[in-house]
């Protein structure tokens, strides 16, 4: 988190939360919503300058409930989520995974894959989403522990089995279970329309 928006919540720290003005879609882009109706639905309105979109990135974290926001200064910016906290793509070396704000992915602990066809993984920064252009290449570079293709295994799961994934030699063996799109949100822990606390 930026120094200056710790030093503002340092000296306001108790500015009230704001909902319903900010989304993250399932591409990692990052949606205004003016009239603060992001949790009614609707794509809002892209931001596309860059040093927002920065400070955004750096400034973005979760409570306690699993709900994510964005630190404005003193002040919360909570965020519906599309689909996760976190789209992830994988690196321009070939070597592992990156979030939509630029951090490289360490380990991965799980992998789930729902009913839509959506792959999505459990990483020490959060829940992600693999970016759906990066969904085939990433599912190809995925291995069963004794090497063979992961793709070979996927269309014999069955609903709740799981089987072990390895990413080359970048991610250690991790589960990938298949899971009900329904259940994504609760089983990877966050909200994806945050609200506020009731009074």
């Amino acid at each position: 988190m930026d120094q200056s928006v710790k030093d503002a919540l340092a000296r306001w720290p108790n500015v009230p939360a704001v909902y319903g003005w900010l989304s993250l879609d399932a591409r990692g882009r990052w949606r205004l919503h003016p009239q603060g109706l992001a949790n009614e639905g609707g794509p809002g309105e892209p931001i596309t300058n860059t040093q927002i979109l920065d400070f955004i990135s750096r400034n973005y974290d979760h409570d306690d409930s699993g709900r994510w926001f964005f630190q404005n200064g003193p002040q919360r910016v909570y965020v519906r989520l599309d689909a996760a906290p976190y789209v992830l793509r994988l690196a321009d070396d070939g070597r592992g995974l990156v979030t939509h704000t630029n951090a490289r992915v360490a380990s991965v602990s799980g992998w789930w894959l729902d009913d839509e066809g959506r792959l999505y993984a459990t990483t020490p920064l959060g829940a992600g989403i693999v970016l759906d252009r990066d969904l085939q290449p990433l599912l190809d570079k995925l291995r069963m522990a004794d090497g063979a293709p992961l793709l070979d295994a996927l269309a014999a799961m069955a609903p709740g089995q799981s089987v072990p994934a390895v990413y080359d030699d970048v991610y250690a063996a991790a589960p990938l279970e298949s899971i009900a799109q329904a259940d994504i949100a609760g089983r990877l822990g966050f909200e994806p329309r945050p609200q506020a606390d009731p009074a």
